[in-house]
């Protein structure tokens, strides 16, 4: 059966639930909304790999970008987990306070319902729109369907303005976190590990290396009157080879969220100053985007939508569309907090907020 994007746009956001669409495995969803799209005879849709724009083509005086991403992170291991697939309502799905659950909930199926809802029902909005839908959000930068476009359709990605849809509680979130992930490797000695004092163990090795970032103090840097958290953690650790062998490699996968202030070049030195002595390789990066409330098109739609703007913690594509030269916030149903989380949930009544505010400022 296929999306229904005239149904109540909560119940869509389960159907799109109900897809399983893991990084690197979003043909399914893309087909759907392909072929839900092919009946918006007022859209022109353009597909690359598992990516789609879909645009109207009114001459209006200004575009706008409404976009959102494909893919979830894997799907929790944790048993009786209410944040997988299919998705799940803990409640009848037209109460106000009924939660639906399930892996993409938050981020971000409810924003990409959203853009469904909205290009199948705006056939004459004030601004031109394109609806930008992209696979591989969730994994390495290069990976990026959004960046694939940018390379490949640049013409179709120009716009005034632009709204990604990651999730915000409603409110708009300017700007974004850059983040960035290293490798930190030690050497050692293989020897068995009944004749240990034969070798050198590189997993203790990394004790100085996590001590370091333990005792790291993150920033918080304002940046055009948003307050940006910074972060710095170890989030991975890979060594060893069999239950008796003492270790003669180790390394620590590190994360960096920077504040929007600092370049790639800029961060990256934080890093490698904090770990000097160690040998430590940068694997890959993004760059943050500064807020750009002060431009007139994201003035224009805060002062629509209502509320005082906040910073977006995590990365997200504001931070391309800004490279592409067009200022963007985030915008969308749910609660980040939420994200990757084995809870992960979102409001119904949050996702209906969302698509009467974007409704009200695009008709």
């Amino acid at each position: 059966m296929g999306l229904d994007l005239k149904a109540d746009v909560a119940l869509l956001t389960a159907a799109l639930l109900d897809i399983e669409s893991v990084s690197g495995n979003e043909k399914a969803l893309a087909d759907a909304v392909e072929a839900a799209l092919a009946d918006c005879s007022h859209l022109r849709v353009t597909r690359d790999g598992d990516s789609l724009i879909a645009r109207t083509e009114l001459g209006r005086a200004e575009r706008v970008i409404l976009a959102g991403h494909l893919d979830t992170v894997p799907l929790p291991h944790t048993p009786g987990s209410r944040g997988t697939v299919p998705s799940q309502w803990d409640a009848d799905p037209e109460s106000p306070a009924a939660l639906l659950y399930g892996r993409g909930a938050t981020d971000m199926k409810g924003g990409v319902a959203v853009q469904l809802a909205l290009a199948a029902s705006l056939t004459d909005p004030v601004r031109d729109i394109s609806f930008v839908f992209y696979d591989h959000e969730e994994v390495q930068a290069e990976l990026s369907g959004l960046g694939r476009l940018a390379r490949n359709y640049p013409e179709l990605l120009r716009a005034d303005f632009g709204i990604l849809l990651e999730p915000t509680d409603g409110v708009v979130e300017g700007g974004c976190n850059g983040t960035m992930r290293f490798e930190a490797r030690t050497s050692g000695l293989a020897a068995h590990s009944a004749r240990a004092w034969m070798g050198h163990n590189a997993i203790h090795e990394l004790a100085p290396i996590l001590q370091r970032l333990a005792e790291y103090q993150p920033q918080t840097v304002e940046v055009e009157g948003l307050e940006y958290r910074e972060s710095l953690n170890a989030v991975k650790i890979n060594g060893g080879i069999a239950g008796n062998v003492i270790p003669d490699q180790a390394v620590v996968e590190i994360n960096y969220r920077f504040a929007p202030d600092k370049t790639i070049e800029q961060a990256e030195a934080v890093v490698l100053e904090l770990l000097k002595g160690f040998d430590v390789v940068r694997t890959d990066a993004a760059p943050g985007a500064r807020p750009g409330l002060d431009q007139p098109a994201a003035k224009a739609f805060v002062d629509a939508v209502g509320g005082a703007p906040k910073p977006k913690f995590g990365w997200t594509d504001v931070a391309r569309l800004g490279q592409l030269g067009i200022p963007a916030v985030n915008f969308g149903p749910g609660d980040a907090l939420l994200a990757h989380s084995d809870n992960e949930h979102v409001s119904g009544q949050a996702i209906r907020d969302c698509l009467a505010a974007l409704t009200r400022w695009l008709s």
